[in-house]
């Protein structure tokens, strides 16, 4: 029974991870950013003021405590076998005239 109870929290898990890894920020600053890929700061911001509705209120919530909890070395998994590195913003234009 116990076995039982172990394999259906992985199954959950295992499927919350692959919404986490399919899903985009709608909106916002990061808008078209996956989930897992959000700063910190970004998510701790909601934390405070209040998570969105619906679904992707609840993914970012898991995003968030995983991260706060130090568990985010399983998005690095996520990031190489999903997509190639990108930055999150754009790069700056950076010319110096002296």
């Amino acid at each position: 029974m116990v076995s039982d109870l172990e394999d259906s929290l992985r199954d959950d898990a295992l499927i919350e991870l692959r919404e986490i890894a399919g899903t985009d920020m709608p909106f916002g600053k990061y808008s078209g950013c996956r989930l897992y890929r959000l700063p910190a700061e970004y998510l701790q911001y909601f934390s405070i003021r209040g998570w969105p509705k619906g679904r992707i209120g609840e993914l970012m919530q898991i995003v968030y405590q995983m991260k706060a909890d130090g568990g985010d070395a399983i998005f690095e998994v996520l990031r190489t076998k999903t997509e190639q590195h990108r930055p999150l913003r754009p790069p700056r234009k950076r010319d110096f005239e002296f």
